[in-house]
């Protein structure tokens, strides 16, 4: 009886270390203050490597420690487009290629940035596209075309987003209906500028920058830092709030590249959106209660690397479509709830975990 007694004595010892540990290294119920969601369009696996073995220095996207993979198939299609990808990120529904932030019949569906704001928290976007191209319209609009930009544009007044930067400005004030949403949104007090370095933080609480008429130049074609900028000042204004912040950066035109079957093209805009990547870890490791998440909408191009040399940074490629593909795509997070994003998953889940992170599901 001694022996049994000793031996339950040992294995309730074990058990209790075994628990204790699994408590310690379970994160999934810690809430996330902050969440940044990044979405580089087009962006795969092989998109990624390319642009880390040219470059120089590591990516910061190599940092992250819990990486999964979404899978992006759409409501209508084995291949989606990044209207139905967008919108199952942002809302967490599948919906037909070509909807916004609806289905078919034309029924809205909320989106993560909408229950933020209801929430108390600050919002913001930030696009290297047109701010109403389908990415981000899919956070804020409802619509049954991703190319009813003008109908797209008055979504923009009917929320309180605090910050939104990228191109579209033609479609805010050279409008069909003669409105001016120019002076709507400065008449529901934001300072719209053109350029990031006019934002005034001191006298003004939300922001409407248009960094271009219509969509922002390539990076190799002189749009220079204005992603990472963006993101930090986006960054630097919602995180005012004591509440907590959303916010959704895209690295809109690697998928231009895709689609032009454009190495070089495709691996600038990737470092370019690895740099706003940084700043964003840069805030997250300071603050320790934000939640940053990589992912893609889908893979455009079919990328294939048949050849290269890491010593010469070198790479040889192919491209099987000029448009997008059924590929799965990664996802990377680093913060609070992190582990939560390891796996493999649909593109919708993607919405679930970042609401279960800021507690508002």
């Amino acid at each position: 009886m001694k022996k049994l007694g000793f031996l339950i004595l040992i294995l309730s010892i074990f058990l209790t270390s075994c628990n204790n540990e699994v408590t310690k290294n379970n994160h999934s119920d810690k809430k996330a203050k902050n969440v940044i969601l990044f979405i580089g369009d087009g962006m795969g696996v092989t998109h990624i490597y390319s642009a880390m073995t040219v470059s120089e220095t590591p990516l910061n996207i190599e940092s992250f420690k819990y990486t999964g993979l979404q899978k992006t198939y759409s409501a209508s299609d084995y291949i989606t487009d990044s209207g139905a990808a967008g919108t199952a990120l942002a809302t967490g529904k599948k919906t037909k290629n070509g909807l916004i932030g609806c289905d078919s019949l034309g029924n809205h569906f909320k989106s993560i940035l909408k229950y933020a704001e209801e929430d108390g928290l600050s919002t913001g976007l930030v696009s290297t596209s047109s701010i109403l191209h389908a990415t981000p319209a899919a956070f804020i609009a409802n619509n049954i075309s991703r190319y009813n930009y003008q109908e797209i544009a008055l979504d923009f007044l009917k929320t309180d987003i605090d910050i939104f930067i990228g191109g579209g400005k033609k479609n805010f004030e050279d409008r069909e209906d003669g409105l001016n949403l120019i002076d709507s949104l400065k008449s529901k007090d934001y300072q719209v500028a053109t350029a990031i370095e006019d934002i005034n933080l001191v006298d003004f609480q939300k922001f409407a920058v248009f960094t271009a008429e219509k969509h922002n130049p390539e990076y190799r074609n002189g749009r220079g830092d204005m992603l990472p900028k963006a993101t930090e000042k986006a960054i630097e204004m919602v995180s005012q709030n004591k509440n907590g912040f959303f916010m959704m950066v895209e690295g809109s035109q690697i998928d231009w590249g895709g689609h032009d079957n454009d190495i070089d093209y495709i691996i600038t805009e990737l470092l370019d959106f690895d740099r706003a990547i940084g700043k964003a870890l840069e805030f997250a490791e300071k603050d320790g209660e934000t939640l940053v998440i990589v992912t893609a909408d889908h893979e455009t191009g079919g990328l294939t690397l048949v050849g290269g040399n890491i010593n010469n940074k070198t790479i040889e490629v192919n491209f099987s479509t000029d448009y997008h593909t059924a590929d799965m795509v990664p996802v990377f997070a680093y913060g609070p709830g992190a582990e939560e994003f390891t796996g493999i998953y649909e593109n919708t889940d993607v919405f679930h975990k970042m609401m279960q992170a800021l507690g508002l599901e």
